[in-house]
């Protein structure tokens, strides 16, 4: 798969081009859009796009004995929630049928 970035900048160009509204419409959906979702996050909900994925909220537990990667400190890391997404069945489908670039 190519290791290329897309941008919220390159989404905005991209549905721009497919719907030919105002790019700041465009924007201010996208913004909306995410915003919302992550609002909902931080409430505990879970957020469903059928055919798409699942955005929710998992809770991680804590440790005494974590590891600071930068000074190889021990720390102790308290519990606390992190963003998951869980494919859903169409894009894990859309996802098998796309060519693999073996040679580098």
């Amino acid at each position: 798969m190519k290791s290329n970035k897309k941008t919220k900048y390159d989404l905005v160009e991209a549905v721009y081009n497919d719907t030919k509204y105002e790019k700041k419409v465009v924007q201010s959906v996208l913004e909306s859009l995410l915003s919302e979702i992550k609002d909902s996050m931080k409430e505990g909900s879970t957020i469903e796009l059928r055919g798409f994925g699942t955005f929710e909220p998992r809770l991680r537990k804590g440790r005494k004995k974590a590891r600071n990667p930068k000074t190889g400190e021990i720390v102790s890391v308290a519990p606390h929630y992190v963003a998951a997404f869980r494919a859903g069945q169409d894009l894990k489908k859309s996802l098998w049928d796309y060519p693999l670039n073996i040679h580098k």
